[in-house]
């Protein structure tokens, strides 16, 4: 899961995802990363610990980090939140095979359509909220296909 900071909406996607590989007891790991190293190292925003516990899931002991070349490796899919996102993901990518890996999360509920999750960071707890409805139904289609064995 990549945005820019890593401090509110790919940490959100991270803790929703996580939350549903233990709920359904998936085979799977989960990340996520941002391009901004301002953020390296900090907690997420205080807005988006507040949504996610205010939805059960603890993403407080989540701390922001960057994007590694690595991940390329290490994970078979890597979600951004927006073309930004896309651009920074590809502009790393080695090869056509990294490349295939990278793709916009709301695809995952809306297909080639490549909508950007709305950043939340400037605005108040209402827009945190509609991050999360937009992530908690992208993850659901993630959790989905990984108990079929399908690819998404």
């Amino acid at each position: 899961m990549v945005c820019l900071g890593n401090i509110c909406r790919s940490p959100m996607a991270e803790g929703i995802m996580r939350h549903k590989i233990e709920k359904y007891k998936l085979s799977a790991e989960v990340d996520s990363c941002g391009f901004e190293s301002f953020h390296t190292g900090d907690p997420p925003d205080r807005r988006a610990m507040s949504t996610a516990l205010s939805h059960g899931v603890d993403i407080s002991k989540l701390k922001a980090r960057l994007f590694r070349v690595s991940d390329f490796d290490t994970f078979d899919k890597i979600y951004v939140m927006d073309s930004g996102n896309y651009r920074d993901v590809a502009s790393k990518a080695r090869s056509k095979v990294d490349l295939q890996k990278v793709d916009f999360i709301l695809n995952t509920t809306h297909p080639g359509k490549n909508l950007p999750v709305p950043d939340p960071y400037y605005g108040g707890l209402d827009g945190f909220e509609k991050t999360w409805q937009l992530l908690d139904e992208a993850t659901d289609r993630i959790a989905e296909a990984i108990k079929n064995n399908k690819q998404i």
